[in-house]
């Protein structure tokens, strides 16, 4: 009996070999019902703020992902317009440097030879006599020409003075004219 007074005043020592200075015993401790259920209702508030958050960063996150994609598509179509842009600049340099370089004055595709200057003059005079105009048939009377050596003729004349037209009433009979009477 006596070893079993030993085990009843005995202390069980659960901390080691000694307790901790700053330990408070479990009897101090102690909290009541009302601060026990206030402190899960803090919890279950803070677990329902954790979520909405995490639902907030989730949905943060995919309207990050759409503007990434939606910044993406714009620097691509940007890309195209600007080269197509810059393409159509290089294009209109390109035919404003041609226009550029044209010759003022149309060049002659085949050599003149004596008798067509003489035959252009003739006509010039002819025009300027008639007052600045007559038909293809009067020319070519006038010349003793046929009327394919007349085209021809007309090929070669320079387009500042001379201009060909359809007369009004007869859609078929051409007319030569003199734009300046130099």
């Amino acid at each position: 009996m006596k070893r079993m007074d030993k085990v009843a005043t005995a202390s069980i020592n659960t901390f080691g070999i000694s307790p901790k200075a700053d330990f408070e015993s479990p009897a101090e401790s102690i909290i009541s019902t009302g601060q026990l259920q206030a402190i899960l209702e803090a919890i279950r508030d803070l677990k329902e703020e954790i979520a909405q958050l995490q639902a907030d960063r989730d949905q943060d996150r995919r309207e990050i992902a759409a503007l990434r994609a939606s910044v993406a598509s714009l620097e691509t179509r940007q890309e195209a317009d600007v080269n197509r842009v810059c393409l159509d600049i290089c294009q209109d340099r390109q035919r404003l440097a041609r226009l550029e370089t044209r010759p003022s004055a149309p060049t002659p595709t085949m050599p003149r030879g004596e008798k067509t200057v003489a035959r252009i003059a003739k006509v010039k005079d002819f025009l300027k006599a008639r007052g600045g105009g007559a038909t293809f048939q009067e020319c070519e009377r006038l010349l003793a020409i046929k009327p394919n050596q007349m085209t021809k003729l007309v090929s070669q004349l320079d387009k500042r003075s001379f201009e060909v037209f359809t007369r009004n009433g007869d859609g078929r009979q051409r007319v030569l004219r003199l734009k300046c009477f130099t």
